[in-house]
């Protein structure tokens, strides 16, 4: 239960940041927060924390929480590295999964065709996690596997605001299964193209990010 608070508040704050409820630069007060959440300020702490780890906020002396945004140049670099390391992954995955990597990667992918179906993209996105954690186990490279996990925490606002971009959720779900095909084919080089394609932001879909996360400003400005 705790943790599920934590976590709400996590998303939460993290999705004010993106959308600008909270400004760069801003201080964020542990105190502010549990009154207008209605929580105590021990799961805000924990929340503020995750977000220091993934470089949205930053702790510092006698300032505390401060909000940290990247500019869309920034975003972009991010998103094309992603790129590159999902591509490694999913070509290591293909030819190293095991008959267990197969199963938690087809369960995850039904999850995913659930909540899609269902037009949740809020769900939809933590099922998405667990289908890239799923190729990402299957790569059987520890240190990959590390640095994916941080990366993708780093663009979790950003992957979230790019499932509520018209179709992109469908899209997204329909990748997928070109994605799980070539691993399970044993297909390292499809595998890798697949991946490559379905993270990154060129052309119209970062237009798109950005044109959102300009929308979400907007709209609480």
């Amino acid at each position: 239960m705790a943790e599920n608070i934590v976590q709400r508040l996590r998303d939460e704050i993290e999705n004010g940041i993106v959308t600008n409820q909270f400004s760069p630069g801003e201080r964020l007060d542990e105190m502010h927060l549990a009154k207008q959440f209605g929580v105590s300020r021990t799961p805000v702490r924990e929340a503020l924390m995750q977000l220091s780890a993934i470089g949205l906020i930053e702790i510092r002396p006698r300032r505390g929480a401060v909000v940290v945004e990247p500019g869309p140049h920034r975003i972009y670099e991010m998103f094309e590295v992603m790129a590159e390391l999902e591509g490694m992954a999913g070509s290591l995955a293909a030819r190293r999964h095991t008959d267990a990597d197969r199963t938690a990667l087809l369960a995850a992918h039904a999850k995913c065709e659930k909540s899609a179906e269902a037009d949740d993209s809020d769900t939809y996105y933590y099922d998405n996690e667990l289908f890239h954690q799923a190729i990402y186990a299957a790569s059987h490279s520890g240190f990959l596997i590390e640095q994916c996990t941080a990366l993708h925490r780093r663009l979790r606002p950003y992957r979230r605001l790019q499932l509520r971009v018209r179709n992109r959720m469908k899209t997204s779900f329909n990748e997928h299964q070109a994605i799980v095909d070539a691993i399970l084919s044993g297909d390292a080089d499809a595998a890798r193209a697949q991946l490559r394609q379905h993270i990154a932001v060129q052309g119209d879909r970062f237009s798109d990010l950005v044109a959102t996360l300009s929308e979400s400003k907007a709209l609480l400005g």
